[in-house]
């Protein structure tokens, strides 16, 4: 089966840190660009970080200098590294990978920051 599934989310303090992964089955994650997406309650989708196929890498400036996306080709996996995490980043994080005209959507995985 074709997919890619997200985990490693959870529930942490402020200024803690988190590395949910992206994982996919069915097929290489090498050559795909990989776009990490979060999504607050009641606000639209919108792109967080960015690995295109060639390992370019582009951030928001919300999470500049403490988020990394990292590519692990040995273990088919993307991961967000997430630290110093604040109560605005809470939200349900999805990756996406895509390559030409196929993209796959994972179902997500909530991070939830609060003291």
């Amino acid at each position: 089966q074709v997919q890619v599934v997200e985990s490693g989310g959870g529930l942490v303090q402020p200024g803690e840190s988190l590395r949910p992964s992206c994982e996919a089955s069915g097929f290489s994650l090498n050559g795909y660009g990989i776009i990490w997406h979060r999504q607050a309650p009641g606000m639209p989708r919108d792109w967080v970080a960015i690995i295109g196929g060639t390992n370019l890498k582009k951030y928001q400036e919300s999470v500049k200098g403490r988020f990394t996306i990292i590519r692990d080709n040995a273990k088919n996996a993307v991961y967000l590294q997430m630290n110093n995490l604040k109560p605005e980043d809470t939200a349900v994080y999805y990756c996406k990978a895509t390559r030409l005209s196929t993209s796959y959507w994972g179902q997500g995985t909530q991070v939830t920051v609060s003291s």
